[in-house]
This record gives C-alpha cells, sequence and structure tokens, in this order.
C-alpha cells in the first residue's frame, strides 16, 4: 500500500493510476527494480532515479538462466491472449538475443 497518495494524485496528471501507485511504491520501499511497460510511465520513472524493466526484460533475463526454453510461445501468449503490444522492431531485439 503507497503512504503517499498526494504523490501519487500527482503522478496521476500524466500517468494512469497503476503506473502512478507503482512508481510511488518504488520509491518508498527504495526497491532496485520497477516493473512498468507503458512508454510515458518508463520515462519519468526513469527521470526519477529509478531502474525499469518491462515483461520483456523480465523474460529475456529468465531465458538467460535457462529458467525459459523459448521466448517465441511466451510472446505470442502475451500478444494474442493478454492484448499485449510490442513493436516489431522491439521484438525483433529481443528475439536476437
Amino acid at each position: 500500500m503507497v503512504n503517499n497518495e498526494p504523490f501519487v494524485q500527482l503522478l496521476k496528471q500524466t500517468l494512469d493510476r497503476g503506473e502512478a501507485k507503482a512508481i510511488a511504491l518504488s520509491i518508498e520501499l527504495k526497491a532496485d527494480w520497477t516493473l512498468l511497460d507503458e512508454r510515458e510511465g518508463r520515462k519519468v520513472a526513469k527521470s526519477l532515479g529509478l531502474n525499469v524493466t518491462g515483461i520483456l526484460g523480465i523474460l529475456l533475463r529468465a531465458k538467460q538462466l535457462d529458467e525459459l526454453e523459448s521466448l517465441q510461445p511466451v510472446i505470442d501468449d502475451l500478444v494474442n491472449k493478454a492484448g499485449f503490444r510490442v513493436a516489431p522492431e522491439l521484438l525483433a531485439q529481443i528475439l536476437s538475443q
């Protein structure tokens, strides 16, 4: 639960509620990483000095650690079942790693 509700309200002027709370909570907890996928939320979080990763970053790390055999089926499920959007250029870059 976020303690600094006024900060959340300030962030909500440019971000959605979930992103605002994620950023505020990351700051309160002094989190090592903040999980955000939307471009604007990532931009704001980075401007506040937070380390940011997204779902693709987590999946890539899981693949590098051999916790995940292949990225393609997982990404396909995200796109087809969860409505996840990813730029084709970014997808190509991720899959080439």
